[in-house]
């Protein structure tokens, strides 16, 4: 996909971040191997902005493990207005969200590449053996439909895609922070859930962020 953007123009190839195939996304730098039906997903497109959404919640687990490293991970999926990340570590607040913030800021202005490889069951089982959360979803996958995705020291378990680098996470905040069972079951440990938002775009945050002020004063309950 890569190499197709390029040979259309590098303003295109700089602003990819994707391509579907036959309806399905893959990772900018998938081998084309067939005859295919071909999208190229820029950062104009809807779906990028969830791409790139779900890649800030990897930046910002590379993040906190610097800042953490007894952090054990869970999940980090892309929600309505964001994304957020499970991980068990000790209690974190707001006030400690400018220090995870500015070391999302050194991964992003490193623009390191992030870069898919598929594993085998036993490999995945191996890399991952004292992170009790990680084994325990690496168990409940078949084999042959395993991937990780590595950006710089950091590695994580993940079906993908992903945006190119860490470079596209242009403009993101942490939003809040709240407790969450693991697998929602109250026997079991609670999580740290941070919430972020990102955006491609300085002012659509600004916007986003302005609307979230403005809904508070709207609201009656308050």
């Amino acid at each position: 996909g890569l190499d197709i953007a390029k040979s259309i123009s590098d303003g295109l190839a700089r602003n990819t971040v994707a391509v579907a195939l036959n309806g399905t996304m893959v990772d900018l730098q998938s081998p084309i191997t067939a005859d295919t039906a071909l999208r190229l997903i820029t950062t104009r497109d809807p779906e990028a902005l969830e791409i790139m959404r779900h890649s800030a919640a990897h930046v910002m687990a590379q993040a906190i493990l610097n800042l953490y490293p007894d952090a054990k991970l869970t999940i980090g999926p892309v929600v309505e207005d964001g994304f957020y990340y499970d991980i068990d570590m000790p209690p974190v607040s707001r006030d400690d969200f400018a220090k995870i913030e500015a070391e999302m800021k050194k991964i992003i202005k490193a623009k390191l590449p992030i870069v898919r490889r598929e594993v085998s069951k036993s490999e995945a089982l191996a890399f991952y053996k004292d992170e009790p959360y990680k084994i325990e979803m690496i168990s409940a996958l078949e084999d042959g439909t395993i991937s990780f995705y590595k950006q710089g020291e950091f590695t994580d378990l993940c079906r993908g895609p992903h945006v190119p680098h860490t470079g596209f996470v242009r403009a993101f905040k942490l939003m809040k922070v709240s407790g969450a069972y693991w697998r929602a079951d109250q026997s079991r440990a609670q999580l740290q859930r941070i919430y972020g938002t990102a955006f491609f775009d300085k002012k659509e945050l600004k916007k986003h962020l302005k609307f979230i002020e403005e809904a508070k004063k709207r609201n009656h309950r308050k």
